[in-house]
């Protein structure tokens, strides 16, 4: 006889489920218990490692990798994702926590260099997921040496031609922004780029400058440096640009309101109406 369920279909305890097991019966499997604990032989081969690590198998080939990618591919989202980012490239389809899985375990495979050289590889097959595992790839704070992954970064902004893939190339390179900040350089002859996406990652990836609660002097020369950048660009009618300025006003604006008043004060006119209530949203 089946058991009633409730109305979410969780069945409902009977009171013959609570009802001892014979003395006999409980006593067989009370010894079979300890006759299993106290042999190691049926369970050896399971064995954790002592470090607590398991082996994550060779390093990926690009084809290794672009062959696990492909493995995730849905041609019905593959078809949204190419009308929703109108970039022409191929796309797959592939959800970001697949690829945040596959970029884990390719992290933990290879070294540095074949890190970079990995992710030089799947970014030019102008695969839109393959670009986006790419910059995945050199998300790391701590990342030594890093002078290969900036410049490989900073060759791809200059490429860059949709949202999606241009936030994730500049939080990659923010963290290696933020290691050396003397690479603000570069990224200041960004704002004089012809390609939008460049110059909207002049602000983009300047991010983290907008978030300290304590910043030092240094981080508030490059706080004003930023701020200058946004007051030149503020004629930039592109809804990007305006965009960009405007979310990074309006960060900063939770931590230093008064300084982003005084912006918008001598400069805010400059900006389109909607990027100047967005930079205003918290003050």
């Amino acid at each position: 006889m089946s058991r009633k369920r409730g109305k979410r279909g969780i069945a409902r305890p009977r009171a013959e489920d609570f009802v001892p097991l014979p003395p006999e019966e409980e006593a067989r499997l009370r010894a079979e218990a300890e006759a299993y604990a106290a042999s190691t032989a049926e369970y050896e081969s399971f064995a954790e490692p002592e470090d607590g690590s398991e082996p994550l198998g060779p390093p990926p080939s690009l084809e290794d990798a672009i062959f696990a990618l492909e493995s995730w591919q849905d041609a019905g989202k593959a078809a949204q994702m190419a009308q929703y980012h109108k970039a022409e490239r191929h796309y797959l389809g592939i959800t970001n926590a697949a690829i945040d899985d596959m970029v884990a375990l390719w992290r933990g495979q290879l070294d540095v260099d074949g890190r970079v050289d990995l992710a030089r590889g799947l970014w030019d097959t102008n695969i839109h997921e393959a670009r986006i595992a790419a910059a995945k790839l050199l998300v790391q704070a701590r990342l030594r040496p890093d002078q290969a992954a900036w410049d490989l970064i900073a060759e791809w902004v200059e490429q860059l031609d949709a949202w999606a893939i241009a936030d994730q190339v500049c939080k990659a390179g923010e963290k290696r922004l933020v290691a050396d900040p003397a690479r603000l350089d570069q990224v200041e002859t960004w704002t004089q780029s012809e390609n939008l996406w460049a110059r909207r990652s002049a602000f983009v990836i300047t991010q983290p400058w907008t978030k300290q609660r304590s910043p030092k002097p240094e981080d508030l020369a490059v706080r004003e440096r930023v701020l200058g950048w946004a007051e030149a660009l503020a004629a930039d009618r592109d809804w990007f640009i305006q965009n960009a300025i405007a979310f990074w006003l309006r960060d900063l604006s939770k931590k230093d309101p008064e300084r982003v008043r005084a912006w918008l004060e001598t400069s805010g006119e400059t900006l389109k109406t909607f990027a100047r209530k967005e930079a205003s949203k918290f003050l």
